[in-house]
C-alpha cells in the first residue's frame, strides 16, 4: 500500500530552457484520456510568443493512426518545477478547474531523464530523451516515485520504435 502520510515533492527547481524539447514517454499510470495501446509517445515543449509552454504530445494510436494532443503548461511558482497544462482549446481554457497538474518529481543532472507526477498520485510518467533508458536507470527512477506513495501496479511502458510521429503525418 502506498505511503499516503507523505506528501508528493517536487525538485527544487526546474531550468525550464534546459527541459524544453522532445522527451519519450518511458513509462506511465494509466490515463483515462490516452489509449493504453499507443506506441511512439512523445512530448515536446516549446516556449510560445506569451511566455507559455506549448506541449505537443504526439503518437501511434491502437489504430496505427498518428495522433496528437496539444496543450498548454504555466509555472505555478518560482520553482518552475510544479505546472499547470490544459489540453482544452483555446477557447476554452477559461472554464475553471480543466487544467492538470504536472510536477517533476526528479530529473537527472543532464537533462536527460525525468520523473513527472500529480500530487494526488494519480499520473506519473517517466521520460527520456532517447526511446530506450537502461532498466537500472528506469528502476532507479520508479523506486523514486514508490518513495513518494504512487502505487505501480498497472503502470504501462510503450513500444518506442525510437521515431517520432513526424509533422506531416497530421497534414490534411
Amino acid at each position: 500500500m502506498p505511503d499516503l502520510k507523505t506528501d508528493v515533492t517536487a525538485i527544487p527547481s526546474l531550468n525550464l530552457d534546459r527541459y524544453l524539447g522532445t522527451w519519450f514517454e518511458i513509462c506511465r499510470l494509466p490515463l483515462q484520456w490516452e489509449d493504453p495501446e499507443a506506441s511512439d509517445i512523445t512530448a515536446t515543449y516549446s516556449l510560445t510568443a506569451d511566455g507559455k509552454i506549448g506541449v505537443e504530445n504526439r503518437c501511434i494510436n491502437k489504430d496505427g493512426e498518428p495522433d496528437r494532443a496539444i496543450g498548454v503548461a504555466v509555472p505555478q511558482d518560482a520553482t518552475n518545477a510544479k505546472l499547470k497544462v490544459s489540453f482544452l482549446p483555446q477557447y476554452l481554457r477559461w472554464i475553471p478547474f480543466t487544467e492538470g497538474d504536472y510536477w517533476v518529481l526528479a530529473i537527472d543532472p543532464e537533462y536527460s531523464v525525468a520523473l513527472v507526477g500529480t500530487p494526488d498520485r494519480k499520473h506519473l510518467w517517466l521520460l527520456a530523451r532517447g526511446a530506450a533508458v537502461p532498466a537500472d536507470v528506469v528502476d532507479d527512477y520508479l523506486a523514486l516515485a514508490r518513495a513518494q506513495g504512487f502505487d505501480l501496479d498497472r503502470l504501462i511502458t510503450p513500444r518506442q520504435s525510437g521515431q517520432m510521429v513526424p509533422t506531416a503525418a497530421f497534414d490534411d
